[in-house]
């Protein structure tokens, strides 16, 4: 069942509302796609960011850099853009929840589309209006907001300021999605079990080392 939760992001009720369940921005992760190497975030540690989010019910620290901080800042000259030439109303959105995962698109497009707004630098934007594909690097996040929001299509928005502003639109892609599915599902069983053996510790009721040894081999 959808739930959105009507909240500025980046604020604590963006954040209390998202603590300890997968999001879309994160798919990638889970399903193994190298992140940059500046960012060092693995499946194992994306997991226990989590479980520490559950079990403590304080979100971890999260990541920022230049790149990003750069991007808050022109969403709303991309939005406004976006909407102008395309005569469209974007409608900003908090946070998604569905089950136990998430999302949080930039804006809902009527009653069908969704819009993610990224900013990239001029080298990099003029690559994407060259190549004029959806960009691959945004794929999982992108598909798993469609899963998230069951929604039909998406937009991707990128921009740099005096630069054309780059739109391409994906579609459902079911079988990405089935498989992003049975990772989240499975992810989600291996956090249940982490936060399971952790609160366990000490309470005589379990070894935590051998049986979170024997979950992570069995995963």
């Amino acid at each position: 069942m959808i739930q959105i939760v009507d909240c500025e992001q980046g604020t604590p009720e963006w954040y209390a509302a998202r603590l300890g369940i997968p999001t879309a921005s994160e798919f990638k992760t889970i399903i193994g796609i190298k992140k940059d190497a500046r960012e060092k975030v693995t499946r194992r540690t994306y997991l226990f960011k989590l479980a520490g989010e559950i079990i403590t019910g304080e979100p971890s620290e999260s990541y920022s850099n230049d790149h990003m901080e750069r991007g808050k800042a022109m969403e709303a000259e991309a939005r406004d853009l976006y909407g102008f030439t395309y005569e469209a109303d974007p409608m900003q959105v908090g946070f998604i929840r569905n089950g136990q995962k998430g999302c949080s698109p930039d804006s809902l497009i009527g009653n069908k589309g969704l819009l993610e707004i990224k900013t990239k630098l001029p080298h990099l934007l003029i690559d994407c209006l060259l190549k004029d594909e959806f960009p691959a690097e945004h794929k999982a996040q992108c598909q798993g907001a469609l899963w998230v929001a069951e929604r039909e299509w998406i937009d991707i928005a990128v921009y740099w300021p005096k630069l054309p502003l780059f739109v391409k639109r994906a579609y459902r892609d079911e079988g990405y999605i089935a498989n992003l599915a049975g990772a989240v599902k499975e992810f989600n069983e291996e956090l249940a079990a982490t936060v399971k053996l952790i609160r366990e510790h000490g309470s005589g009721k379990s070894s935590l080392m051998a049986d979170l040894k024997a979950s992570v081999e069995a995963a």
